[in-house]
């Protein structure tokens, strides 16, 4: 007999009792930390929550889940009876605000509707219950505003144009000062414009607006904004957002209201205190916009010391609940304070390496937990070049330093631009009044953002702080004008559009043409020559010198540099590498030495190719004593001849057009005529395709064995000197296993020579490249032959996807960006479902054939952080990148290691 069962029910709507900030899948950031907040007995308005989950099924749909309308029903009923108010009634009203909410944050991006059930009946009842006349009358123009835009797509410039209008023809110049019989008519303006754009009337009925304004924020979840942010910060696009009905709590009552945002500690520095904004008689929307500039969070305490006090001791609750750096939103109504939304706050690069070890001295979170605090690119951040303060470039301004780095660039006033001139290779600052999301193109293409007005927490700055993006605020003794595409700063002087400016989001300070760059105080630190001390700078390095420090503790993958010579090698050592995971040979040809690489390409006897070998060998050899001087006790791993040999040729085109003209002088040079021949001889359709690699080996007699033969020497100098090299020989490009066979036998009786000339043992490790598709699927087979696989994952993903990352990434890689096709460039990083899979199903043959096999990859994926964690997670043993790319490699191999001791941060 069947067991039965009760049918699963889905819960769409949480209340805020309900819910906790583990819930963040379901509930969104905001929703999650808004119950978590009510849990631990802070003054949060009375709300619910409308899960992700109805958004999604929403957005498949193009319709609200059946249930959703009756659990609303049910949840505003009882938050009705909490209230002790019907929404929208004439004499009573409540208010609700319906925000958005996703997982992770997404500042600006999605929609927000305030004051909702305000009607012509309600908002008679809402002055009277507030004893204030305008502020009702100013609450219901708000709603119109934000909901005829929001909801009904009107243009938000014809509100806004009305709205100056109506200050303009008062003879005022903010909000504040227009009286109750101005709004009216302002609000008669706004219905007016909305009925004729929209091409209805703005709904009386309050739940007819609650219903809209729900399905417009999840309507939102897709506007191309909100794509295009998740593309830049790598969210993924099937995680919909929930939306929060919250009743009204209104900052705009008068001088004893306000609104605020509050940080635990400072987003741009990292330094503990009391940061934020504070703006009066005024709701959220006016803070985060920045078109009334705020007060420092500081002069709340004259304002209200009462609300002060308990915020105070709030944001050190908060953040010793969430052992971090809180961003709080705050509204003050009438001396009451409540709590609208908290969430771990975004933090500059700087800020983010400072506050993980505060931390850690204070016992909230260790060494693993403060490894995921900080990231790869962060570092990365920090290593970018600073202006150079001696510099004499005229300063012009100063605003608030709201995320930090020194941009130069081009003045542009609005995004289109920023966005044209941007991928015509031209550097850009965006200058705007102030940012509002529809910017966010704009904000990414160009180099920092400058705005004349905000602060902190304004647009601009939370925006470009998450996204890295060097941005000063608040610049006031600016005066810009989009519409005349200029900006007019003290003295007089006018910067057009096209002008160059500097902007240094470290000390807010704005300058006339372009400022010297010096550079950065962490990549001095790499280079041994900063320490820490007193000043901010090296308090900075100091935090990094401890990051760095326990990330090396904590890794696994050791870190080599891809360097092919002594300078490049002994930078990658300062630097903290262990050892060279790739020396490309063919550098060594190129210069002086092409004349006798050209003569090898021409030699048409077994003598002549000889000669050439010959002439080469003692070159090479130099270089390998230099390399194995510089990282003498670490692995170097020498790749041998790996590009087409038309490489070191003449171009095909330019040395036609030199033998043409001789030969119409009469006076062909024979040189030249050889080397056409040449050129049109070893001419491919596609060379990358062809003759090269491993393949060069095999069909020019002695090219290789003159290459292991320099190792080899080289080797035996350095040991017979008292060194300890420890070469290691790679060939390149192999996709067989007979191909290394052949060149493996060549290369042992080479290095067995070499041997008993020296006196000298000698243990060179010989591997291979593992870069084609089929290397990769017959790995088990060429692990016989091999101690080492290096996995070249630049051609490994050329030949996976059939496209030349030189070809396709000025053509269609932006399009298939745009399109959601790639997330991010596959040469950028790693493709895990294809290349990544080859790169797994590899490693597992190789070592199945051979346990002791030695893995590395030599790509540039090698350098990039989430890369680092794929290739922790299939064992490789190391990973290799350019110099500048070690300190990042390493903190990210570091944080691979100890992400399950971690949580997720963005």
């Amino acid at each position: 007999m069947s067991e039965n069962k009760e049918p699963h029910v889905v819960k769409f709507v949480y209340d805020f009792t309900e819910g906790n900030k583990d819930l963040k899948d379901l509930l969104g950031g905001k929703g999650a930390n808004l119950a978590e907040m009510t849990n631990l007995g802070l003054p949060v308005p009375p709300g619910f929550t409308i899960t992700t989950e109805a958004c999604k099924t929403y957005l498949d749909s193009g319709d609200e889940p059946a249930a959703l309308r009756d659990e609303v029903s049910a949840h505003l009923a009882a938050l009705e009876e909490a209230m002790g108010k019907k929404l929208g009634q004439a004499d009573n009203p409540l208010l609700v605000s319906v925000r958005s909410g996703a997982k992770f944050s997404m500042p600006g991006m999605m929609d927000t509707v305030l004051n909702i059930g305000l009607s012509d009946k309600s908002v008679q009842g809402l002055a009277k219950q507030a004893g204030d006349e305008r502020f009702a009358w100013d609450s219901y123009r708000r709603l119109i505003q934000m909901f005829g835009k929001t909801v009904l797509g009107v243009e938000g410039e014809l509100f806004e144009d009305a709205l100056d209008a109506a200050k303009t023809a008062k003879k005022v110049t903010v909000d504040t000062e227009l009286e109750a019989a101005d709004l009216k008519k302002l609000v008669t303006k706004f219905k007016r414009i909305v009925k004729t754009e929209a091409g209805r009337d703005f709904p009386q009925d309050p739940r007819e607006q609650m219903d809209l304004a729900i399905h417009a924020v999840f309507d939102s979840w897709n506007t191309d904004r909100a794509k295009l942010y998740r593309r830049q910060e790598r969210i993924p696009h099937d995680l919909g957002t929930a939306v929060n009905v919250c009743s009204m709590v209104f900052g705009n009552l008068g001088p004893d209201s306000g609104t605020g945002v509050a940080f635990t500690r400072d987003p741009a520095s990292g330094h503990q205190g009391v940061y934020g904004d504070y703006l009066q008689n005024a709701q959220g929307e006016d803070v985060v916009a920045g078109i009334r500039n705020t007060v420092p969070l500081a002069e709340l305490e004259q304002i209200d010391k009462k609300s002060y006090d308990q915020l105070m001791k709030i944001m050190d609750t908060l953040e010793n609940h969430y052992k971090d750096l809180c961003d709080i939103e705050f509204t003050i109504e009438r001396g009451q304070l409540w709590m609208l939304q908290t969430r771990v706050g975004k933090r500059t690069a700087g800020a983010a390496f400072r506050i993980a070890t505060q931390l850690v001295d204070q016992g909230l979170i260790d060494e693993a937990e403060a490894l995921q605090r900080v990231t790869g690119a962060q570092l990365a951040q920090l290593m970018f070049p600073r202006f150079d303060e001696e510099s004499k470039v005229a300063q012009v301004g100063r605003g608030i330093a709201a995320s930090p780095g020194a941009a130069v660039g081009k003045a542009v006033f609005d995004s289109y631009t920023a966005v044209k001139w941007s991928r015509s290779g031209e550097k850009v600052i965006l200058v705007r009044r102030e940012t509002n999301p529809d910017d966010l193109d704009g904000m990414i293409a160009a180099e920092g953002i400058l705005t004349s007005r905000g602060g902190k927490t304004s647009h601009a700055a939370v925006v470009a702080r998450g996204m890295g993006k060097t941005c000063v605020c608040g610049a006031e003794e600016l005066e810009v004008d989009t519409k005349r595409r200029r900006m007019t700063v003290p003295g007089g002087h006018v910067v057009e559009e096209g002008d160059l400016i500097s902007i240094d989001g470290s000390s807010g300070k704005v300058y006339l043409g372009e400022v010297p760059v010096v550079p950065s105080p962490v990549v001095e630190y790499f280079e041994g020559r900063m320490h820490a001390g007193a000043n901010d700078a090296d308090e900075l390095v100091e935090a990094v010198h401890r990051i760095m420090a326990f990330a090396d503790r904590k890794r696994r993958l050791r870190v080599r540099a891809n360097a092919d010579n002594a300078e490049d090698a002994m930078r990658a050592r300062r630097f903290g590498a262990q050892g060279i995971g790739l020396c490309r040979t063919e550098h060594m040809f190129l210069g002086d030495r092409r004349e006798l690489v050209e003569r090898l390409i021409l030699a048409d006897t077994d003598t002549e190719r000889e000669e050439s070998l010959k002439a080469l060998l003692p070159l090479q050899k130099q270089d390998f004593v230099e390399l194995f001087s510089a990282m003498d006790g670490l692995p170097v791993t020498v790749r041998l001849l790996d590009p087409p040999l038309h490489e070191f040729l003449p171009d095909i085109t330019e040395l036609s057009v030199r033998v043409a003209l001789a030969e119409s002088r009469k006076d062909p040079h024979e040189n030249e005529l050889r080397l056409l021949q040449a050129v049109h001889r070893l001419h491919e359709q596609n060379p990358m395709l062809g003759l090269r690699g491993v393949r060069l080996g095999l069909v020019i007699p002695g090219l290789f064995t003159m290459q292991v033969r320099a190792i080899a020497e080289a080797a035996a100098e350095r040991k017979n000197a008292k060194g300890d090299p420890r070469a290691e020989i790679m060939i390149p490009l192999v996709g067989t296993v007979q191909e290394l066979e052949i060149v493996r036998e060549e290369a042992d009786q080479v290095i067995a020579e070499v041997e008993a000339a020296t006196g000298t043992q000698l243990k060179l490790a010989i591997g291979t490249m593992i870069e084609l598709p089929r290397a990769a699927l017959t790995a088990g087979q060429i692990a016989e032959a091999a101690e080492f696989f290096s996995f070249g994952t630049n051609d490994l993903t050329q030949t996976v996807w059939g496209f030349s990352r030189d070809d396709v990434e000025a053509s269609f890689f932006t399009a298939y960006l745009e399109k959601g096709i790639f997330g991010v460039s596959p040469f950028e990083t790693i493709d895990r479902d294809g290349v990544g899979a080859l790169v797994k199903s590899a490693v597992e043959a190789g070592r199945a054939t051979r346990p002791d096999l030695k893995l590395g990859v030599c790509g540039e994926h090698g350098g990039d952080p989430e890369s680092v964690h794929f290739f922790h997670e299939v064992g490789l043993d190391y990973v290799s990148c350019s110099p500048f790319r070690i300190p990042v490699a390493r903190l990210e191999a570091g944080r691979a290691a100890s992400s399950s001791a971690g949580s997720d941060h963005r």
